[in-house]
């Protein structure tokens, strides 16, 4: 039973730690997007789709929001509670079902 909790705790800290990380590395970073990044190429597609612009609300735009200025908490919490029960699923398994 400690070993699923413990599971499930690690599982929400990484899956909240995790997002801010991968969009970063994509190029959706708190200066804007990066030159030669996914994101740029993903910004790039999107306005090339919608006649030059960026429309709001689209995944880019969206994307870009949480790079700059992060999650917010009702998205933390959801984050964190999916995680915390792919975490405890996976503290649960044996050895021998990995």
């Amino acid at each position: 039973m400690m070993k699923r909790a413990a599971a499930a705790v690690i599982g929400g800290v990484v899956a909240v730690g995790a997002v801010p990380a991968v969009l970063s590395m994509a190029g959706f970073t708190g200066a804007g997007i990066a030159a030669s990044s996914l994101a740029a190429k993903m910004m790039s597609a999107a306005a090339i789709a919608n006649g030059g612009g960026v429309p709001a609300g689209s995944l880019v735009a969206t994307l870009q929001s949480v790079g700059a200025a992060g999650l917010s908490t009702s998205s933390n919490i959801l984050l964190a509670s999916t995680g915390s029960v792919f975490g405890a699923l996976l503290g649960n398994l044996k050895k021998d079902e990995l």
